[in-house]
């Protein structure tokens, strides 16, 4: 996959790999799916890997993609990594409590709140 193709942007943080999303809105399956390929590729390639996803440019998701988000923190799990979430918009937020997913992931309110939590 060509790097201006990526919907993603990752930088390396004080050994935390930090993911922006370029996309605004997260809705449509093929978007979905190469998010999940690209998330997946990272997670395979580090044991142990430090991750957070940092949602300051996202304004809409999908259920398709809170799905994608569960499958990927149970990849990090197997591989005894962290995953954290961070920037959430708050009517993203609100999705996260109804569905009580903000029970299983850790949500920050700020990158900075996240990264000094790992």
């Amino acid at each position: 996959m060509s790097e201006e193709q990526s919907h993603l942007t990752v930088t390396n943080r004080s050994g935390v790999s930090v993911v922006e999303f370029a996309d605004r809105k997260i809705l449509d399956e093929l978007c979905i799916t190469e998010i999940r390929d690209e998330l997946s590729e990272l997670i395979m390639a580090t044991e142990g890997i430090k991750l957070l996803l940092d949602f300051r440019n996202v304004e809409h998701l999908s259920s398709a993609a809170l799905g994608v988000l569960i499958t990927l923190n149970n990849q990090v799990t197997e591989r005894k990594g962290k995953l954290k979430l961070s920037n959430i918009a708050p009517q993203i937020f609100k999705v996260f409590k109804i569905t009580r997913l903000n029970i299983l992931f850790d949500i920050y309110d700020t990158t900075e709140q996240a990264l000094s939590s790992f």
